[in-house]
């Protein structure tokens, strides 16, 4: 596994809004036996419930969705600008078809941390890693939307976003 310093929430020098809107990310989590990923590019990070929280949408049919919901983390990486092709590729193919950490060459390193019974992927490839310890996530419904015209962009099949609230366990940095 590749040399990670760990760094607190706080010290992460990136916008958030760069990172994730911007840049993307691979929302990760691992079965125990196999690990999935699927870039995003919708998200946000916090302060919820008293602890630094990060969230994340996954629409109800993406394959990493059953992963995340096997486990009790997942986790957020993100990229240096060369993986860029990499990160679109994750965005549309499914791993129920084939493997594409492997068909990317990407290295997976499932790592345990303290307060988390599930077991974390963690990419050598990857600048910054963000482990999240889930704690809350429930279905977006159209009842709660305000503005009506974002179902209409958003949800033409009625395929709403589950969201994911998750702890800041650990963040790793090259």
């Amino acid at each position: 596994m590749y040399n990670f310093k760990e760094t607190m929430p706080e010290k992460i020098n990136d916008n958030i809004f760069s990172l994730i809107g911007k840049d993307w990310m691979l929302i990760s989590a691992s079965d125990g036996e196999k690990t999935n990923a699927m870039t995003a590019s919708w998200g946000g990070a916090g302060v919820l419930w008293n602890k630094n929280v990060v969230y994340c949408f996954i629409r109800p049919q993406r394959y990493t969705k059953e992963f995340v919901d096997k486990t009790d983390c997942f986790t957020l990486s993100f990229f240096d600008e060369s993986y860029k092709e990499m990160l679109g590729y994750f965005g549309k193919v499914s791993g129920r078809d084939e493997d594409k950490i492997a068909v990317k060459g990407l290295n997976a390193n499932l790592c345990s941390y303290d307060g988390v019974s599930g077991k974390a992927p963690v990419f050598d490839e990857a600048r910054l890693t963000i482990v999240c310890k889930k704690l809350y996530n429930a279905p977006l419904v159209r009842e709660g939307f305000e503005d009506k015209s974002l179902i209409d962009k958003n949800y033409a099949l009625g395929d709403f976003h589950m969201v994911y609230v998750g702890e800041i366990v650990k963040v790793l940095e090259k």
